[in-house]
């Protein structure tokens, strides 16, 4: 505890150790209360809790937490969230302590589009809950292990990995959809609403969410990685800021902070002019060209290739192993395959964090010292 003359409540200056709570009544906010209080302040077009479409399986409402909370609670709790924390956002492997990883990118996601729902009248809590599940399918090594499962998939099943419709075979948002439908909760799914996986599902690709609250996610995804991952090229020297493109510092700001709120102030201003989840085609378009060029000049940078080549083969041998030696691969990944042995694999590998990734590759390919 601070010391007693440190606590201070502005200019009451009571001592904490002296504060008594005899006789002081709590009114509990119960799940009820909540959703009268949702019902007061959220705008027509929000998503209520009470309004949900429901859940796979019948399950009985908490007294404190509304569904959308109770959703929100159990992506916290899964293994699938907690192995963010060792997944590759960009640089893979970085020397640092400060980098983004998967989780902290979640993160930030949650904390951009929690103040957009909020400053539109939307659930707040519901767009949390998508936000923090929607990553849950990413595989070790970000995008480039969806890359490496794709062609793995594509070859195992007889087809051409160069043509475009078989690049897509792991898709990260569909797998999303599936930790939590599935795998997680020893292979019976945590059972979250309709709401909350149609925005985890919907957050990437050309279908939007049917919430206007998923549809934030899928924006504050975009958001969120395109000014963390400048950030972070900065950090590891691959950028500076005067590299970045004119136009979009007189659009968007010359900073991390002041790009974050120009987007998200125009996101807001303008949602709440057209009665849709939009930007104005200048920010839009703004930020889209800073999306353009961190592809041209971090993505598929000489540096960050080469490692992405590394990652693209032990992620490939991994694969091809358990293909091959079935019996490695966790039975629970076999109970939820429907018998399909490139499913259980694919749900194993892509479950993987990036250290575990590189640990089993190591024990399995690099050889040992002999020791007697």
């Amino acid at each position: 505890m601070l010391p007693c003359e440190v606590v201070r409540l502005g200019q009451w200056g009571r001592c904490k150790e002296n504060t008594s709570f005899k006789g002081f009544n709590m009114n509990l906010v119960t799940r009820e209360t909540q959703i009268d209080e949702e019902h007061r302040r959220l705008n027509a077009e929000a998503a209520f809790s009470d309004e949900s479409e429901g859940r796979m399986s019948p399950s009985e409402t908490d007294l404190y937490r509304n569904e959308y909370q109770r959703d929100r609670d159990k992506i916290l709790h899964t293994k699938s969230f907690r192995r963010l924390s060792h997944k590759t956002q960009v640089f893979l492997a970085p020397v640092g302590d400060h980098y983004r990883t998967r989780l902290t990118h979640t993160l930030e996601v949650a904390q951009i589009a929690r103040t957009i729902a909020r400053a539109l009248g939307l659930n707040e809590d519901l767009t949390e809950a998508i936000a923090l599940g929607h990553d849950l399918g990413h595989t070790p090594f970000g995008h480039v292990g969806e890359e490496a499962i794709s062609r793995c998939l594509a070859l195992h099943k007889g087809l051409d990995p160069e043509l475009f419709e078989n690049k897509n075979l792991y898709r990260h948002n569909v797998q999303s959809l599936r930790v939590v439908d599935v795998i997680e909760n020893g292979g019976k799914g945590l059972n979250l609403t309709y709401e909350v996986r149609d925005g985890i599902v919907c957050h990437t690709g050309s279908q939007r969410a049917e919430t206007l609250e998923g549809r934030i996610v899928a924006t504050a995804d975009r958001i969120a990685y395109v000014n963390h991952d400048i950030d972070d090229a900065i950090r590891a020297g691959a950028l500076c800021e005067k590299d970045l493109p004119e136009s979009t510092h007189r659009v968007l700001g010359i900073n991390h902070s002041s790009r974050i709120q120009t987007l998200v102030h125009d996101m807001i201003e303008t949602s709440a002019r057209v009665d849709d989840i939009e930007m104005s085609k200048g920010v839009w378009d703004a930020m889209m060209e800073l999306r353009s060029f961190l592809f041209d000049q971090v993505y598929t940078s000489e540096p960050v290739m080469r490692e992405v080549y590394k990652a693209k083969h032990l992620i490939e041998d991994l694969f091809n192993y358990f293909v091959r030696h079935p019996d490695q691969v966790p039975q629970e990944f076999h109970d939820i395959s429907e018998g399909d042995p490139l499913r259980a694999v694919t749900d194993y590998v892509a479950g993987m964090t990036d250290r575990f990734a590189k640990n089993y590759f190591k024990d399995m390919f690099i050889p040992h010292s002999w020791n007697y």
